[in-house]
């Protein structure tokens, strides 16, 4: 078969005017939401800049490069790329489960002498990519299809088997929810999803079986928190603690007693979101909530601007990995669903996260500064 050699439809539009598309406001609130991150750890380290809010700080402004530069990249250059940096985020999965560093009983990371990365973070944002790719030239008729249902299905569950093996759960669910909902996006029938439901009900005595001691017992324990409260149930027994402590304007900033005393555990990864809550109370809350809410609401925004079904699902796509992560974290830090460990992206301390965020941010501001890009496939077949 021919290679496909995607390609601009006209002119490619200037320098100057690739910079003035990039979506500046949606810089300037994920800036804002950075920010707040900065400060929270300034906070939490006793008001002191070291050892998490100047590193975040810097890593977010190299970050705020990267996203301007992939911004400039055509957008048929990404699509080319969509499949090999799945393929790259697929075997870096292999080799975690070969070579990865363990911790806590856990082997999630790679790397070696002071650096290690997570490179289930980065399948996050290969799995929109190579998903956006199968689904540019696949005919509406065959979405649907059951064999065309199967390959996607297919690239979602391999990497989400990979994830559980290290094991971690709450980032294998992650990249399944993504998955499925580009596939929703996509077109594909909600019947298909209404049986997998239904199969999931049908197995769950055997899921059960299949989880390890410490993931049952968190579920055991979000059902009812006072069964190990010193235990497994310490941290969201603390976290609703100084959830309450907050009340309705918060204590002030330093002043949250459940986290600079450290009854708070995780205070500056996962359960930012609680220490926040307690310095700023319910109107902070809902404030960096709504901060959140815009961010996501430009991003289905911009999606609909774009003229390409690739670039309309690459943004939508990283649309819906930022709001797993905020649903998920603070879902997890006020009790709504068992402790997983997923971090507040752009708040919570932590390198491969933020680089993850900020990755599909970048893809997302290529996709919409190359909004009337029209990609071709000239006479090759129409497989995807």
């Amino acid at each position: 078969m021919a290679p496909i050699r995607p390609e601009l439809a006209g002119r490619q539009p200037s320098l100057a005017a690739k910079v003035a598309a990039v979506p500046w406001p949606l810089i300037a609130v994920i800036t804002l939401i950075a920010a707040i991150g900065v400060m929270q750890l300034h906070s939490v380290a006793a008001g002191a800049p070291a050892p998490w809010a100047e590193r975040h700080a810097g890593r977010f402004a190299l970050g705020l490069i990267v996203i301007v530069a992939a911004a400039l990249v055509p957008l048929g250059a990404w699509l080319r790329l969509a499949y090999p940096l799945y393929a790259v985020a697929l075997m870096l999965l292999v080799l975690v489960s070969l070579v990865g560093i363990e911790s806590m009983g856990a082997r999630r990371w790679l790397g070696g002498g002071g650096f290690s990365f997570q490179p289930s973070e980065v399948m996050k944002v290969a799995i929109v990519l190579a998903l956006a790719r199968y689904y540019q030239w696949l005919a509406p008729e065959r979405v649907s299809h059951p064999l065309y249902v199967a390959l996607p299905l297919a690239m979602i569950l391999v990497p989400v088997v990979l994830v559980l093996r290290q094991p971690d759960l709450g980032t294998a669910a992650l990249v399944m929810a993504t998955g499925l909902g580009l596939m929703v996006l996509a077109g594909v029938n909600f019947a298909y999803f209404v049986a997998a439901g239904a199969g999931a009900v049908l197995l769950a005595p055997h899921l059960w079986a299949g989880l390890h001691d410490y993931q049952r017992r968190r579920i055991e324990v979000f059902l009812d928190p006072g069964l190990d409260p010193l235990g497994a149930g310490y941290h969201i027994t603390q976290s609703k603690i100084a959830l309450a402590a907050g009340g309705l304007t918060g204590r002030g900033f330093g002043e949250g007693t459940q986290s600079q005393l450290d009854f708070l555990p995780e205070k500056h990864t996962d359960f930012i979101f609680t220490m926040l809550a307690e310095e700023w109370g319910l109107v902070g809350a809902l404030g960096l909530l709504a901060l959140f809410a815009l961010a996501i609401a430009m991003l289905w925004r911009m999606a609909i601007a774009c003229e390409s079904r690739f670039a309309r699902l690459v943004i939508a796509g990283n649309a819906i990995v930022l709001f797993l992560y905020v649903f998920v974290n603070v879902a997890m830090v006020t009790g709504l669903v068992p402790v997983v460990g997923v971090p507040l992206p752009l708040i919570s301390y932590g390198g491969t996260a933020m680089t993850t965020i900020l990755a599909g941010l970048g893809l997302s501001a290529a996709a919409y500064v190359h909004r009337q890009t029209r990609l071709r496939r000239g006479d090759v077949a129409a497989w995807p």
